[in-house]
């Protein structure tokens, strides 16, 4: 009775579970009514005119834009879908190389003669990620590190959510807290007309205590599933990562070759030239798949595979990330339908007249969690910028909370909410790579996510209290 009970009961599987959310977006375009603001073209973007809303012509979704939806999802999410696929590729030459799971071993082997240096391996690695979040908004540059994470974490006995949290979590409350990034804080103070990056104090203030909340919560947790690794969510499905881990040891040589040390001094590279791209000549997606791409050619040809095998191997690679892909489509569909529907400026302007009337240590919250919806229906930083800002500024002046405070508002929202939408692109493709189905990572990181939130409600307190500008 029990199991038939809890075959029944069970959470749906990823893909369903986004489907399941098209369906109610799908009928939601029949409810809410149809209506737009007008845009104009500023510095190459288009930029929300404040106070244009009117409501349009009602263009409900049927079930024929609901099937259609998808492929129209693959077609505007194909840029982050390819490099998912070429990251999968990549790191399939990589993995093959033998040369990762050498350097695992090579940790495993040295916090076993020094212990406290793995307890060190969470916090460095995660403050260098939220470092990284934070001044050049890492987001999509976070994938490659999934595949080297996960298995390094399951092997030290924590499970796949560590491996994800490290990189994930760091880079995004990093990038929610950012004092530098020149993609959401850059833009929004630029729209809101504040000198660029103004109140930089006070935002390194709100990054030291985002991260060292969520290096503290990821820490408790890693500690838990090491002194019994059978209280994980994901015991059993991790079984995968461990047998792949056994299955490459016994196909590779132990120990650490100059071969494998050249093939992680590749990498090394690639992650620096990554770095400064993105910082100096502002590469997105399609530069660095192209990084990536050629990471593979040069580690197999340093690892002497054949270009047959090379190939092969690559496509291989690819092919196991092709659920990834779906999810990614589908996550983008939900927008397109929203859109399509003409429901989209519709839901912005109602939650933007949510706001008004309260205290402005209120306005201040309130913009935050208003900012944390819309960030479900907008989930790209810069782009929410140019949409939100220009409603959130002047709305800021005539409530009593500075343009300064508005800002901040709008990377608590924008970012926080980015590690558990199932919207984003990046945070489907990042637990897709790991293999953790999206319920059972909304399981375990919401007691995080309410613990950050309320950090946010009061960090916006200060700011409200003493006029930040």
């Amino acid at each position: 009775m029990k199991t038939n009970l809890k075959k029944y009961i069970a959470m749906p599987n990823t893909l369903v579970l986004i489907f399941s959310i098209m369906i109610v977006v799908m009928v939601s375009t029949w409810i809410i009514p149809g209506g737009e603001f007008d845009r104009v073209e500023k510095d190459g973007r288009n930029v929300l005119v404040a106070d244009s809303y009117r409501q349009t012509e009602h263009v409900p979704q049927g079930i024929d834009d609901l099937f259609i939806s998808p492929l129209k999802g693959f077609m505007a999410a194909a840029e982050i879908i390819a490099f998912v696929l070429i990251v999968g590729g990549a790191f399939t030459i990589l993995q093959k190389s033998g040369a990762v799971d050498s350097l695992i071993g090579q940790i495993i082997k040295l916090q076993n003669n020094r212990p406290f240096i793995q307890k060190l391996i969470i916090p460095v690695f995660m403050i260098m990620f939220s470092f990284f979040g934070s001044v050049f908004g890492m987001s999509e540059e976070v994938i490659p590190f999934i595949l080297i994470f996960v298995p390094l974490a399951v092997s030290l006995g924590y499970d796949s959510i560590v491996g994800v949290a490290v990189p994930f979590i760091g880079a995004g409350v990093g990038f929610a807290s950012a004092f530098v990034n020149p993609f959401t804080l850059g833009i929004a103070q630029s729209i809101a007309e504040l000198e660029p990056l103004s109140g930089v104090f006070y935002r390194i203030l709100c990054w030291i205590v985002f991260t060292l909340i969520s290096i503290a919560f990821i820490m408790v947790y890693a500690n838990r599933i090491k002194r019994n690794p059978a209280k994980s969510l994901l015991f059993e499905s991790d079984e995968f990562w461990r047998s792949a881990m056994k299955k490459e040891s016994g196909n590779n040589e132990n120990h650490f070759s100059i071969r494998h040390k050249l093939i992680l001094i590749t990498f090394l590279l690639t992650i620096m030239i990554l770095i400064a791209g993105v910082w100096f000549y502002k590469w997105y997606i399609p530069e660095i798949a192209a990084l990536f791409l050629g990471m593979s050619v040069l580690t197999g040809l340093i690892s002497r595979l054949r270009i047959n095998e090379l190939s092969v191997e690559f496509v291989k690679g690819a092919a196991d990330f092709m659920n990834v892909a779906f999810i990614i489509a589908l996550a983008r569909s939900i927008l397109i339908l929203a859109s399509d529907g003409r429901i989209m400026d519709t839901i912005l302007f109602y939650l933007s007249e949510l706001i008004g009337g309260t205290s402005p240590v209120i306005t201040a919250q309130l913009m935050f969690v208003v900012q944390s919806v819309i960030n479900i229906f907008i989930p790209s930083g810069s782009g929410q910028a140019v949409l939100i800002m220009p409603i959130m500024s002047p709305l800021s002046d005539l409530l009593g909370v500075t343009r300064q405070t508005a800002v901040l508002a709008f990377q608590f929202g924008d970012g926080l909410t980015n590690l558990i939408i199932p919207t984003s692109g990046v945070t489907m493709g990042v637990l897709g790579l790991a293999r953790i189905p999206y319920e059972k990572w909304f399981h375990w990181i919401w007691p995080l996510m309410i613990l950050l939130f309320l950090t946010g409600f009061i960090l916006l307190i200060p700011p409200v209290l003493f006029n930040w500008s």
